[in-house]
């Protein structure tokens, strides 16, 4: 027990280990933002691409002229 407090200790003491710490920090803030707005954004995403797909296919196929 004591010998894992001191190695949890030495760990902080280190600076590449703050860095570290850090840098893991902001890395799961951005994945954590880039799932947030993928996830908001989603919905929307879908809907326009739709919108998309039945104009494509709206103009790009018209009725045969009668």
């Amino acid at each position: 027990m004591k010998m894992g407090l001191e190695s949890i200790r030495a760990f902080a003491a280190e600076e590449d280990g703050v860095a570290l710490t850090e840098y893991l920090i902001l890395l799961a803030l951005l994945v954590g933002g880039v799932v947030t707005a993928v996830g908001l954004a989603g919905g929307n995403l879908a809907t326009a691409w739709a919108g998309w797909e039945t104009w494509w296919g709206d103009n790009l196929n018209p009725p045969p002229a009668a």
